[in-house]
């Protein structure tokens, strides 16, 4: 076979086998991210204290991924994204497969605002109502569900008192 037909022959199997190339996009992830810790945090309610099992994401690559990629968010698990500093914050869901609730916490560990039922891939910006401390991403509709709201206190680490006048 000629050196012109076998680079042919190369570059027709390189052009049909790249499209099928993953781009760094886990098809489902179902579990938590490598190297992130689980933590218990809670949520004191009217009907009672909420409890969940929570990622910790406290690092600027482990908040930029957060739950993206995954194909289902179990009741009684979330993500705590930890900002170490109060600031305002902006999430959007470009790439998140499911719908999730974004719960803003201040520094005092009170919460600020609920997004609810945050659609999947849209790039629109959600809002913290003033500077948080934190955010947790759980399902969609389980603050409904459990019957979160403004105002109630959220209990973890992060929260300490001494953190919240920083």
């Amino acid at each position: 076979m000629s050196k012109v037909l076998r680079f042919i022959l190369f570059a027709l199997l390189a052009f049909v086998a790249i499209p099928s190339l993953s781009i760094a996009q886990p098809a489902s992830i179902t579990g938590p991210q490598r190297g992130l810790k689980v933590e218990k945090l809670s949520i004191a309610t009217p009907a009672g204290v909420r409890s969940f099992n929570v990622e910790i994401a406290d690092s600027p690559r482990s908040r930029e991924i957060g739950m993206m990629w995954r194909t289902e968010v179990p009741r009684g698990t979330g993500m705590l994204f930890d900002f170490k500093t109060p600031e305002p914050a902006t999430f959007w869901m470009e790439n998140t497969l499911v719908p999730l609730d974004l719960i803003f916490i201040r520094a005092d560990g009170r919460i600020a605002n609920i997004a609810s039922n945050a659609q999947p891939f849209s790039r629109a910006l959600i809002p913290s109502d003033g500077p948080v401390l934190a955010v947790l991403e759980i399902g969609g509709g389980e603050a409904r569900r459990l019957g979160l709201a403004a105002g109630q206190r959220v209990t973890h680490r992060i929260f300490a008192p001494a953190r919240a006048k920083k």
